[in-house]
């Protein structure tokens, strides 16, 4: 657990889900920074306060006790914007954690309508400049000419192009200094920048040489990995999977645009196949890439959550996974580890865990740990694909 200072207290903030060997903190100097920014400048919090990407709560929480500290009455709302499942449920921890009710914050993700009105708008930077630009056209027609508007992130994460994209669709904008590699955004809103929609969803079409999914379309909302072409790690997947038939329960585990189930649902017409993200933007492109290349018997459910947690135990015959290694900027075998454990929590006697990953991340130990086997189905010099069996 994290402590966070603040002018409301210090709060206690932790990851989700909590890991008591997890050392990366709930909070960065970036969200410190601001919330800094915000006492020190006096900037008002009272009206309608939107805050997109906030990545465990931190900011979220800081708000909301200040905000409880100072009595704001009923009608102004605070609301958070996340794309991550796993940042909303880290938020509705923390408040608890600090004793803020729920009914003092809003939780939307990034697919639901943006709130009408915003007159404090906190923007934390994502990874991702087009999961920005998705975001800063949504809100946009809530934004007025009296709305505060202030980001920030890391040094790193704060690129010319992401001020370009605030000054063209939202007004003037210019950086602070830098406090402890941390950066602020300042954009003064223009009203005579009308309004344009999302440039998102995208699409591409598959290459040859990647099994039944050749040639097929791929749908991609802002933000997925690897949304403007196929990921090498997935090229390398898609002509190995296995061949299967029958009535058949598959996992597409992490799915992002979710093209390895649908591949798997093209190879295996009898399948369901589960589709299971804790991003709602790639449950969504896994369903319009399912749609798209399916027909309308192909049966399969989109779940947007913690990896396998709300899949029934002992319920699934394959599991597909090519892992991510990263949490955010932070490189972390954490996700992966989860993945595996949940993999064969569902799977039956006698199913199997397919992964694909780099080959020096060594998977097999953690398979070998876990299932108790792992076998090499085949590999190149940077990839390789493992099978595990659930005995």
């Amino acid at each position: 657990m994290n402590h966070l200072p603040t002018s409301s207290g210090t709060l206690a903030l932790t990851r989700f889900p909590e890991d008591p060997r997890d050392q990366l903190r709930a909070w960065d100097a970036a969200d410190d920074y601001l919330l800094q920014h915000l006492d020190t400048s006096e900037t008002p919090v009272t009206g309608d306060v939107a805050v997109i990407g906030d990545r465990w709560g931190a900011l979220t929480t800081a708000l909301a006790a200040s905000r409880e500290r100072k009595a704001v009455p009923e009608g102004p709302e605070l609301v958070q914007i996340t794309d991550s499942f796993l940042a909303q449920e880290a938020t509705w921890a923390n408040l608890a954690r600090n004793d803020v009710p729920r009914g003092a914050v809003q939780l939307l993700s990034t697919r639901d309508a943006p709130p009408e009105r915003v007159d404090v708008l906190i923007v934390r930077v994502p990874k991702s400049l087009a999961l920005l630009e998705d975001q800063l056209h949504r809100i946009a027609p809530a934004v007025h000419a009296g709305t505060v508007v202030v980001g920030t992130g890391m040094v790193k994460e704060i690129h010319t192009s992401t001020l370009n994209l605030f000054e063209r669709i939202l007004g003037p904008t210019r950086t602070s200094l830098a406090v402890k590699k941390a950066r602020l955004i300042f954009c003064t809103p223009d009203q005579a920048i009308a309004p344009t929609p999302s440039p998102w969803p995208r699409s591409y079409e598959l290459p040859d040489g990647v099994g039944i999914a050749s040639g097929r379309t791929v749908v991609n909302h802002a933000g997925i990995f690897c949304a403007e072409r196929l990921d090498i790690g997935t090229r390398f997947f898609l002509p190995h999977l296995p061949r299967r038939r029958g009535p058949e329960r598959v996992v597409d585990l992490g799915c992002g645009n979710g093209v390895v189930g649908t591949a798997a649902a093209l190879a295996n017409p009898e399948a369901e196949v589960v589709f299971t993200d804790e991003s709602f933007q790639a449950v969504a492109s896994a369903e319009a890439t399912f749609r798209k290349n399916t027909g309308p018997d192909a049966k399969a459910e989109f779940r947007v959550g913690d990896a396998l947690a709300d899949v029934a135990p002992g319920s699934v015959d394959l599991v597909l996974n090519n892992p991510p290694f990263h949490t955010h900027q932070a490189m972390s075998d954490q996700t992966s580890r989860r993945m595996f454990t949940g993999a064969h929590e569902a799977l039956r006697q006698g199913g199997e865990l397919w992964v694909v990953g780099n080959r020096h991340l060594g998977y097999h130990v953690t398979l070998r740990r876990i299932f108790g086997n792992a076998q090499v189905v085949t590999s190149d010099p940077k990839f390789v694909i493992l099978r595990a069996v659930k005995r």
